[in-house]
């Protein structure tokens, strides 16, 4: 088992696949594969997944506990659960979690969080204003001290591919207006100092993706790499921030390519999210950089289909809370 504070692990949408990932990922680590984590939710509901469970008032607790027992910060849904069926009832007590977990974060009693997924129509049905985990957590420590470059940026892992996104949920029509440079060098300099700070990587190396085929192919095909990214990225390494000219997309995820680069910015969704997919489609992982909290969640959604029926998968949660307990440890070194 790994010392210092816990993970916070928060459970998500209640009727999704989150409560039986997180029994599994417990059988997984509590052997000490992995760091040490306290779940902030419903004690109840974890005991239904047919694990032990032991409800603790501080997450200092959880080190004793783990290795025979889920350890809970109990938190009690105030509506049934019916595995597939989200209740907006539930939606205020899922955001409460969430905020429990960030503040025990920013007080130092735990290391960092694990988001289990959400479901974001119960949440807007109960008046949640953000679009998801990522903007909410960037508010909540808006004002905790930072010394980098603020975030968020969402990154997607798998194997040894770090996808770091400068347009997230955007519309692809809406994509080329909303790559501007300052949102590029924005990205980039999050990033940069991320690999340093969260990574142990001294000086790493980024790769910036090219909007169009072929990188444009000199303005043939468009002028968004002449007009906004050779600029940015040419300004980016004055500031001493090793990074590519813009490359085409369809050459910079095999291999060889990969091998080449610590990070890439990748400026739409799909262009980030296929090559993490491909890669590894179980065991993905979306963490969040440029917070004053360490911030990691599985890279998929509640699983509505499957929630209750014993076959969900894992692999990308026990992915998020090692890579979680990995970040947070170079963040106390």
């Amino acid at each position: 088992m790994t010392a210092g504070p816990p993970l916070a692990l928060t459970m998500g949408e209640p009727a999704g696949v989150g409560p039986e990932i997180i029994a599994r990922a417990w059988a997984a680590l509590k052997a000490g594969d992995g760091a040490a984590f306290v779940v902030v939710g419903d004690a109840a509901l974890m005991r239904a997944q047919g694990v032990p469970v032991q409800a603790v008032t501080a997450p200092s607790d959880a080190a004793a506990v783990f290795a025979r027992a889920v350890p809970v910060l109990d938190i009690p849904l105030p509506a049934p659960v019916r595995p597939g069926r989200p209740d907006a009832g539930n939606a205020g007590t899922v955001a409460d979690w969430i905020e429990q977990a960030v503040n025990l974060a920013m007080a130092g009693e735990v290391a960092g969080l694990v988001t289990a997924p959400i479901a974001k129509a119960p949440l807007y049905a109960a008046g949640f204003r953000f679009p998801g985990h990522t903007e909410f957590i960037a508010e909540l420590t808006a004002d905790a001290p930072f010394s980098g470059v603020r975030g968020p940026v969402m990154m997607l892992t798998a194997k040894d591919l770090r996808a770091c996104l400068v347009t997230i949920h955007s519309p692809l029509a809406e994509v080329p207006e909303l790559v501007t440079a300052e949102r590029v060098t924005r990205t980039a300099r999050v990033v940069h100092e991320a690999m340093r700070r969260d990574f142990g990587i001294a000086r790493p190396r980024l790769a910036l993706a090219a909007l169009n085929p072929h990188a444009g192919e000199s303005g043939a095909l468009g002028l968004e790499e002449i007009e906004v990214l050779v600029p940015a990225a040419a300004a980016l390494r004055g500031e001493g921030v090793d990074i590519t000219d813009p490359q085409p997309a369809d050459t910079l995820f095999h291999d060889e390519a990969r091998a080449g680069y610590d990070a890439v910015l990748c400026l739409y969704h799909d262009q980030a999210l296929i090559p993490v997919k491909t890669l590894d489609f179980w065991g993905g992982v979306n963490a969040t950089l440029g917070l004053p909290v360490v911030r990691t969640s599985p890279d998929h959604g509640t699983g509505f289909d499957i929630a209750g029926k014993g076959v969900a998968r894992a692999d990308s949660l026990i992915a998020a809370v090692r890579l979680a307990g990995e970040m947070a440890v170079r963040r106390s070194a």
